[in-house]
């Protein structure tokens, strides 16, 4: 397959299909009863996506509850250390609970409240979407359960205490890896029982149809400000724009606003501490075409054929299976996916931090890291990277693991 045969003038109304297919990835592999519900879901969505009283009111709750519009931030000193190419961040970081989470966790828990559900499901990795949940939660009225490995629970100890604070119930989950996949698990198993009364928010561009357009379409805001902000402050186009990819929503948020552009587009992936199955969790490099969680992509798998162990530095990247859609574009060459590894991604935390005032999420630091790599490569011209979060939930982690540098 290639670029050739895709129209990005009509892009968004041709993918997903009507079966929630991206190419051959995506789709929906659940059972009889979730299909069920997940077709409740996609009418409710179809409906309300489309209701001026819906769109209206996502965007009031954008500008006076998140700060949305989100600015985009020059890095001058960054940009002179490393040579002549220029570096913009989108600051999503400066989004209401710092990070791009609550785009559709909004959008979600608006969706779900439409539905008459009395309660929202989730599972978090590095906790940004469970914060973001648990937000929404508690701005609509709805009960809130979060499902979370118990590795992370440790790693991410101040997102833990704001879910609970803001009234969530954290459902620490002590199975297998006890990580990102152990919780989606989870919280699909307590979705099964709950659905009449509950609605399973994803925390990415991941899961059966409709969630990987459903998240796609409520993080497109992100890329659409960040085009027209970068026109209006440069006058052109990035040459580059540049976002971290686990599941993927941030990266889809930014780059839906570019994929008809002449813009060079990458995803970045955790490479962790190395190339050998289980030292890292980079499924779009290494992966194959599995089914997990409900969905067709490329994934990691170990020897039986199952979701294989990962690895990141960064909880909300380490995940075996990458969203449908990046599977698509990845295979298309639209979009080109590339690797960092951790000891990069420490780097570029501190650089980002002590140059410009920013300390920004691990996630994002992949990122920033290869952002960094590609304006030394480049030699010139701008890139733009999706800052998709603040850092303030890993600093303990980074002093305990790597010191002050």
């Amino acid at each position: 397959m290639n670029m050739n045969n895709v129209n990005f003038e009509t892009y968004f109304k041709n993918y997903p299909d009507e079966n929630g297919y991206f190419g051959k990835y995506g789709g929906s592999y659940v059972s009889k009863e979730l299909q069920t519900a997940m077709n409740e879901i996609n009418d409710a969505y179809q409906t309300i996506c489309k209701s001026r009283k819906f769109i209206s009111e996502l965007r009031r709750i954008r500008k006076e509850f998140q700060g949305r519009p989100t600015p985009i931030s020059y890095l001058e000193r960054l940009s002179g250390k490393l040579g002549n190419a220029q570096l913009y961040v989108k600051r999503e970081d400066l989004n209401h609970t710092g990070a791009h989470k609550l785009n559709h966790c909004m959008g979600e828990v608006l969706l779900a409240k439409y539905m008459g559900k009395k309660k929202v499901i989730a599972e978090t990795g590095a906790g940004q979407h469970g914060v973001a949940l648990a937000t929404a939660a508690a701005y609509f009225g709805l009960d809130c359960d979060i499902y979370m490995g118990a590795v992370d629970v440790k790693k991410q100890a101040p997102n833990v205490a704001r879910m609970k604070i803001l009234g969530a119930r954290v459902v620490e989950v002590t199975d297998g890896m006890q990580t990102m996949k152990e919780a989606v698990d989870a919280a699909f198993l307590a979705y099964s029982k709950e659905y009449k009364d509950a609605i399973y928010c994803i925390g990415s561009v991941v899961g059966p149809h409709p969630f990987p357009m459903m998240v796609r379409d409520f993080q497109s805001v992100v890329g659409i400000e960040a085009r027209e902000q970068f026109l209006e402050m440069t006058g052109e186009l990035p040459d580059a724009v540049v976002a971290c990819v686990g599941g993927g929503s941030n990266a889809m948020g930014l780059f839906s606003g570019f994929l008809n552009d002449p813009v060079e587009i990458y995803g970045v992936e955790p490479l962790g501490r190395g190339a050998t199955l289980g030292d890292h969790a980079a499924s779009l490099a290494y992966g194959e075409e599995g089914v997990m969680h409900g969905f067709n992509s490329i994934m990691l798998k170990d020897e039986n054929g199952e979701p294989a162990p990962v690895y990141s530095v960064a909880s909300g990247l380490d995940y075996p299976s990458s969203g449908p859609e990046h599977a698509f574009l990845h295979d298309i060459g639209r979009i080109k996916y590339d690797v960092v590894n951790d000891d990069e991604t420490i780097e570029a935390f501190f650089e980002l931090s002590r140059l410009e005032g920013i300390i920004p999420a691990i996630e994002s630091s992949h990122a920033v890291a290869y952002g960094m790599k590609l304006a030394k490569q480049m030699g010139r011209g701008s890139v733009l990277i999706n800052l998709s979060g603040r850092g303030d939930k890993d600093m303990d982690y980074v002093i305990e693991h790597y010191g002050i540098r």
